[in-house]
């Protein structure tokens, strides 16, 4: 007895230790990212200081690296459309197949259905994007407005990138909302309530948390969306800051890829190229302040069963 619990011990704290390794690597990896993007943004920040038109450039119209106008406004904007056309997609149909595999379908028919969102879900992004261009930018967007561009379109941009969304609000509201007790199922219906009553008035609620965590984490995975926006919005050179939905745009990661990949902006200007470390880091610190919400506001609404 005396040796099995002595092993067991040791075996234990291997465990523990192997546990405490992994956790470490995990934060130095992270500190590393946030450390490099940084130290590059600020290197990025004092060259553009000592152009002739310093800081300014970040509120110059547009965004041509190439030329010197590093607009960031252009590209937050650009992103904040793709991202809003992307969550009117993906959180009503997210949600409603959500509540639909929760509540209402039967189990044989979740069997089937789940594993096609879950296929939805590994659909190569770089497929989405040239089916944007190829199906919904042609047939949907320019069919629905007259004035869009004929060949790419943020709005067709952000409906690639709903797609792509639905699947990661559907799989973790439907998990939040299938974790409430059936107890309450049953207690709503012994007080005559219908089903649909009980889904919206006691299901619903009881699940907010997670149905806000899958919002929220949808929200972070249509902003970090790259290949669906670098084929489907256009713009790869550059481009203005507007407002309209219906014509070519630049995104964020958009940007970050076609200097990455070595674009035409990129070409005999070194300057341009630091660029995308600036604003990798204005994407990090985005993603990381909706994923922080998205844990304050679990935490806020968290039901105890």
């Amino acid at each position: 007895m005396i040796r099995t619990s002595r092993r067991r011990r040791r075996s234990d704290g291997a465990a523990r230790r192997v546990f405490q390794l992994a956790a470490l690597f995990t934060f130095v990896i992270t500190v590393l990212i946030i450390g490099t993007l940084a130290v590059d943004a600020w290197g990025f920040l004092s060259k553009l200081a000592d152009t002739p038109d310093g800081l300014g450039s970040l509120t110059a119209i547009g965004w041509f690296p190439r030329r010197g106008l590093y607009d960031i406004g252009t590209l937050v904007v650009g992103t904040l459309i793709v991202t809003g056309i992307a969550m009117l997609v993906a959180v009503p149909l997210g949600l409603g197949a959500a509540i639909f595999l929760s509540e209402y379908a039967r189990p044989r028919l979740r069997r089937y259905v789940k594993p096609l969102l879950e296929i939805l879900a590994g659909i190569p992004s770089v497929v989405l994007g040239y089916f944007a261009i190829a199906v919904i930018n042609p047939d949907i967007v320019v069919n629905l407005f007259s004035n869009a561009s004929k060949a790419f379109t943020l709005m067709a941009a952000g409906i690639g990138v709903g797609i792509l969304t639905i699947p990661i609000i559907a799989s973790v509201a439907e998990d939040a909302l299938r974790a409430v007790p059936h107890a309450l199922r049953e207690a709503s219906s012994g007080l005559g309530a219908k089903r649909s009553q009980t889904t919206f008035r006691v299901i619903i609620p009881g699940a907010i948390s997670g149905i806000v965590a899958a919002l929220i984490l949808g929200m972070s995975r249509a902003i970090g969306e790259t290949m669906v926006v670098a084929i489907a919005a256009g713009a790869v050179g550059g481009g203005l800051f507007q407002l309209t939905p219906l014509q070519p745009g630049q995104t964020m990661t958009g940007a970050m890829a076609a200097l990455g990949f070595g674009s035409d902006q990129v070409a005999g200007d070194n300057l341009a190229f630091e660029s995308l470390y600036f604003v990798g880091l204005l994407l990090f610190v985005m993603t990381f302040l909706l994923n922080y919400l998205s844990d304050r506001l679990v935490t806020r609404f968290r039901e105890v069963y």
